[in-house]
């Protein structure tokens, strides 16, 4: 360390330059190794035909969850599925999860029960194996890791980098609701710190409340592109928001791309209420995160075969890298696109 040079602030370079500049020593020559640091998971070659995927997450209480509104086996439930959505992205099956969490006083045996009884029905929904994880003592809160191990034949890995000009932008599902959920989660609990007597109004907001605290990895994506045959040219999940999703498949394919915000899939409950907010329906869409839904390119040829597909539509397409990344407004006008959902350390 240069001490000559000024300490930079971590909230200064984001998340995704932090973690460009810690592992750039990391980068590996071993041959077995498909995808390296910086995709949704890392590909390992177990033999001539297939590739184990890796992958790991953090929930820190406070950051990614808040106790107040967030169930303790919604919360065991969403840990195991937004691991499992980051093997699916990766057009692979999820096999085993380990699970480690640091834990304080606070929660009691019973609390903690909750927790896992819901690491339990994800386990069972998404037909994965708890095969192992630690338990240590945390000064404040609750931190849940899980890593996730899954599997895929070599020639259906699908990563980040493999977009291409002319391919079909394309993605599973709907979009905003859960950005939409945790608005409303969150405008009833300053209403319950004014006033605890009053009770929280969530009725006609099952779906999107359901989208932010139980949200479902997308599994059956990757047995429905099987069964279509189709294998897509890249792929990611939708954590972050939709249009950080976008520039990560076009910094990592090196290409740029058209999304069409008029095509951007949403729920009816997730207009109205983005509306009720005086937000955006389609700026939601793009910005919010969480959806788990999975995002990804074809190339042209596989048109037909996805576009008769209800879990699926056609957003925009790939284009040449020197034609830049844009959002196409209804009206038709080309805006730069740029990611404005979540940021760590901000």
């Amino acid at each position: 360390m240069d001490h000559q040079q000024p300490l930079r602030n971590i909230a200064d370079i984001g998340e995704f330059s932090l973690i460009e500049e810690l592992t750039r020593t990391f980068r590996s020559e071993h041959t077995e190794l498909i995808e390296d640091i910086g995709d949704d998971a890392a590909g390992i070659i177990q033999d001539n035909e297939n590739v184990q995927v890796i992958s790991t997450d953090l929930l820190v209480e406070g950051i990614h969850f808040d106790p107040m509104y967030m169930p303790l086996k919604h919360l065991g439930y969403k840990a195991v599925s937004v691991n499992v959505s980051d093997i699916c992205a990766m057009n692979a099956t999820a096999e085993y999860i380990t699970v480690s969490i640091a834990v304080s006083s606070k929660y009691s045996v019973e609390a903690l029960e909750e927790l896992y009884a819901g690491i339990k029905a994800a386990c069972d929904n998404f037909t994965v194996r708890l095969v192992g994880g630690d338990t240590t003592a945390s000064p404040f809160g609750l931190t849940i890791s899980i890593t996730a191990f899954g599997n895929v034949k070599k020639e259906k890995l699908t990563t980040r980098s493999g977009a291409k000009n002319f391919d079909l932008l394309v993605v599973s599902g709907d979009l905003g609701g859960a950005y939409m959920g945790l608005q409303v989660l969150e405008r009833e609990k300053e209403v319950f710190k004014s006033n605890p007597a009053i009770q929280p109004e969530l009725d006609g907001f099952d779906y999107i409340i359901q989208r932010q605290l139980k949200p479902e990895a997308r599994k059956d994506v990757v047995a429905i592109l099987s069964a279509l045959e189709v294998v897509p040219t890249s792929m990611i999940d939708i954590s972050d928001g939709l249009a950080s999703e976008i520039l990560h498949i076009c910094k990592s394919s090196s290409v740029g791309c058209h999304v069409y915000g008029e095509k951007i899939p949403m729920d009816t409950q997730t207009i109205q209420t983005a509306l009720d907010f005086n937000l955006d329906p389609v700026t939601a869409a793009l910005n919010g995160g969480e959806d788990y839904e999975l995002l990804f390119t074809i190339d042209q040829k596989d048109i037909a075969k996805i576009q008769s597909n209800p879990n699926f539509t056609i957003i925009g397409h790939i284009t040449d890298a020197n034609d830049g990344i844009y959002h196409i407004d209804k009206q038709g006008a080309a805006v730069a696109l740029k990611a404005q959902g979540w940021k760590h350390f901000s």
